[in-house]
Order: structure tokens, then sequence, then C-alpha cells
């Protein structure tokens, strides 16, 4: 494998994992603002809006996780 496809690989490999790192993130920040909907602060009964966030922040963590596992999929099959 030439050393220039190998950078590209390893760059593509680090923004994988910062990506799914990113996703874990707001997927934190998401709950911990539909957490407060819920008693003890809130009323139980979430705003739609704070449902559609954290329902987007799931959806982009199970993508960024969806292409990591393909890339480590590539890296166990030695295509990488």
């Amino acid at each position: 494998m030439s050393e220039q496809k190998d950078e590209q690989f390893r760059a593509e490999e680090a923004q994988a994992m910062e990506r799914v790192v990113a996703a874990t993130r707001q997927v934190q920040v998401a709950f911990t603002a539909l957490q407060a909907h819920y008693p003890p602060q809130g009323s139980g009964k979430p705003s739609k809006l704070a449902l559609q966030t954290f329902d987007a922040a799931l959806q982009a963590l199970e993508d960024a996780q969806a292409t990591f596992d393909e890339i480590l999929n590539d890296l166990l099959d030695e295509k990488r």
C-alpha cells in the first residue's frame, strides 16, 4: 500500500472515531436536556423539540457508529 493511501486511511479512521465521540457527546447533551423535562425538575411531558433533538442525536450516533464499523471491519479483513 502506498504511503499516501495509508495516510488517507489513517485520516479517515481518525475522522470516524472523532465523529463517534462528538455524536456521543451530543447524545449526552440531548439526554440531559430531555431529562430536565421529568421530575423532580419537570412535569414529565417533554417538549416535541427536546424529543426530536434527542432522536436526531441518537440517529447521528448510529450513523457514526455504522461508518466506524465499516472501517473496523476493513481493518480486521486487512483491506486497509
